[in-house]
């Protein structure tokens, strides 16, 4: 087999030349992260070759037993890395992960409740120019002007007059502790979905130096290359056993999980990633 130097010498450059940068230069991006060189060793295997859409024992693809335990592996490590019972590991983005979460419990034009991006919050949560602020009515919220923390006083007067099918939790620049447990207090009392996206806290989360999610909220959304150190990719996460959400297509009611995995696939993706599938057990182990 060719090498990349003599099928293509410029792309070769351009890796060279990201080599250098990332290893002389300070990186200040929070959203990035270096992986390990058994992670990038996962990504670049013949695991990209394999179509399989569907998950692990339920393919629409012959010839998946191997992708099938890599998948398996990655659904087990981050079930134990997060103290739950259930994990999907096929979402290509964290943006993809919250798009099936809002698209398995919601109808265009509910509302949600999101933190303000210019407080800290993300695109996904509500942004004008994004999906999320497209297709439902978002309220945001945001933090005191004083004390720049999460107002829950007003996330709860918000919360009480919009009464929204979801409450979204999570930021991309907000370096305090996320009070999960007062989020759903308020979310229970309106009845709504609380849904957190630890994203940026993640690895914080899994080492215990940040609370987590898990207990106190429906689902929970991360991606997989900032603080946990794996290749770009989303997670979904949740210790939900109930739920009764119907599909548009499906024949009978769905637990939440069951709802999430179905708005996964087929519902906005068609194969998974399987390379960087395998590079996301690797990551969680």
């Amino acid at each position: 087999m060719k090498t990349l130097m003599e099928v293509d010498p410029e792309i070769k450059d351009v890796v060279r030349g990201e080599i250098y940068r990332q290893s002389y230069t300070l990186e200040m991006i929070a959203s990035e992260n270096f992986t390990s060189r058994a992670v990038i060793e996962a990504m670049g295997t013949v695991l990209t070759n394999k179509y399989a859409e569907g998950y692990p024992a339920k393919r629409y693809y012959g010839g998946c037993e191997y992708v099938d335990q890599a998948e398996s592996l990655a659904q087990e490590r981050a079930k134990e890395l997060f103290k739950c019972s259930w994990a999907n590991v096929q979402a290509h983005s964290g943006s993809q992960a919250n798009m099936a979460v809002y698209m398995a419990l919601l109808q265009p034009g509910d509302t949600i409740m999101g933190m303000n991006l210019a407080h800290g919050g993300h695109l996904t949560h509500g942004s004008p120019v994004n999906f999320s602020g497209r297709l439902y009515n978002i309220v945001a919220y945001g933090v005191g002007e004083k004390t720049g923390t999460i107002d829950f006083d007003q996330v709860r007067e918000l919360a009480l007059q919009h009464r929204p099918k979801m409450i979204m939790t999570g930021a991309s620049a907000y370096p305090r502790i996320i009070d999960f447990a007062r989020f759903r207090e308020i979310a229970d009392e309106v009845g709504a979905y609380l849904i957190a996206d630890i994203a940026h806290i993640a690895g914080l989360v899994a080492t215990g130096h940040h609370p987590s999610p898990i207990p106190h909220c429906h689902v929970v959304t991360s991606t997989t290359h900032k603080t946990l150190r794996g290749p770009r990719g989303g997670l979904i996460l949740s210790d939900e056993q109930g739920g009764e959400i119907m599909l548009s297509g499906m024949p009978k009611p769905k637990t939440i999980v069951e709802a999430v995995d179905s708005v996964t696939f087929p519902g906005i993706q068609g194969g998974p990633l399987m390379h960087v599938i395998a590079a996301k057990a690797v990551a969680f182990k």
